[in-house]
This record gives C-alpha cells, structure tokens and sequence, in this order.
C-alpha cells in the first residue's frame, strides 16, 4: 500500500500513448488498497472554465492548432486548471492528500509547445512554469510519468479508437503533423523538466499494459 503524502502525480503523453488507460490502472489499485487520494483529469470539458478549450478544440479558432499561439492557447487551459484547483481540490491538497491527474500543466508544455522550433521551446518551457506555478500559484508536480511512444504508432492507435468510437477527434487528433510535432515535443519537456519516462515500446515490441503499470506502481513506491 502507498501512503498518501501530499504528492501532485502527474500522468502525461501524446494523444495514444495509453496514459489514461495507464492513469486508470493505478487508480483502481490504489482503490483497492485503500489509499487515500484525490482523482483528477484535465481538461474539464463539462465546465465552463473549459469553454475556450472546446471552441479551440473545435475549430471555432481555426481548423488547425497553429490557429492559435502557443501562449495563447496554454491561458485557455490554464483557467480550467485554476478554477479547478480554486473549487476542487485545494483544501485536499493544502492538507496532504495525494494528488493524481491525467493531464496538467505538462500538456501544455507537450502540446503547445509543439508549435514551436525545437530552439523555441526552451524559453516556453520557462514561461509555461513560471506562470502556472509562481504567478497563477498552482501546485508544481512532483512526479511525472511521460508515456514515451512514437507517434506513428501512437497515430494507429487514434485511429482504431476512433473507428471504435465513431469519433473523428478534434483538431490536434486530427492534424498527423502536429502529432509527431507533439512528440518530438515531448521528449524536450521530458528532458528539459526531469519527467519520468515510460517506455511503451522496448526493441520494437509493444510493452504490454500490466507490464507498464508495474513499472509507474514501483516507481512510486519508491518516490
């Protein structure tokens, strides 16, 4: 059983890199431990600090990310994060619950920061920090799981889930380029913030779910 120590566990990836199956994973078996957490997913589509997230995501901006900055569209997602954290959970956290999120601020240093020059980034990714943590006050993670996955294959994976959805997905899902653009991305966040990198494929060969989901459960045995 781990004990909840007020830590901000953070999971994080491309657009089909299984991280929410992942985040799932570990939520029921803390459940099942009775550990004592807090269960979090961004964004809130459902609330209204979420409302320029749906009509970016939507296209109402423009039918392609690059449509809006990358300054510009992480304030959109920031908002629902603070609203969030204002509403939600801040009394939980203050008091030394365990925070686990699917997606947080690091999606916005994967995402948006793909619509930069790799030479570009670095100065994003100080922007992106300073201002969701120091100036909007929100916590700072203290571990982030980064799902690691080629976007070729992370792309195949889209694609069945949406055949199985009948979705089309929005414009990121949608815009290949951006995806591998989000990838390389990535990586740069990962080693630029000291993420924890997951490897969903070693050798070529696809890692399977359980065995990826005991290697993040021993990882933050040991944090």
């Amino acid at each position: 059983m781990i004990e909840a120590l007020g830590r901000l566990i953070v999971f994080e990836g491309i657009d089909g890199s299984g991280k929410s199956t992942q985040f799932d994973l570990l939520c029921d078996r803390l459940s099942g431990e009775g550990t004592d957490f807090v269960r979090l997913r961004f964004p809130r589509y459902s609330e209204p600090s979420s409302a320029l997230i749906r009509m970016y995501l939507g296209g109402d901006f423009g039918d392609d990310p690059d449509a809006v900055n990358a300054y510009a569209a992480s304030s959109f997602f920031a908002v629902d994060r603070y609203a969030s954290f204002m509403q939600d959970w801040r009394s939980r956290y203050d008091g030394g619950a365990m925070i686990l999120t699917d997606r947080y601020t690091t999606s916005n240093a994967i995402h948006q920061g793909a619509k930069l020059t790799p030479e570009g980034r670095g100065q994003f990714f100080a922007w992106l920090y300073d201002y969701e943590f120091r100036l909007l006050g929100l916590p700072e993670p203290d571990l982030v799981f980064f799902m690691d996955i080629d976007s070729k294959l992370a792309t195949k994976r889209l694609e069945r889930r949406q055949a199985d959805t009948g979705t089309a997905g929005d414009i990121h899902e949608k815009d290949l380029l951006f995806l591998d653009s989000c990838s390389l991305s990535g990586r740069q966040a990962a080693a630029h913030y000291g993420w924890h990198k997951i490897d969903c494929f070693l050798d070529g060969n696809e890692r399977s779910i359980e065995e990826i989901h005991n290697e993040i459960y021993t990882v933050l045995k040991h944090v």
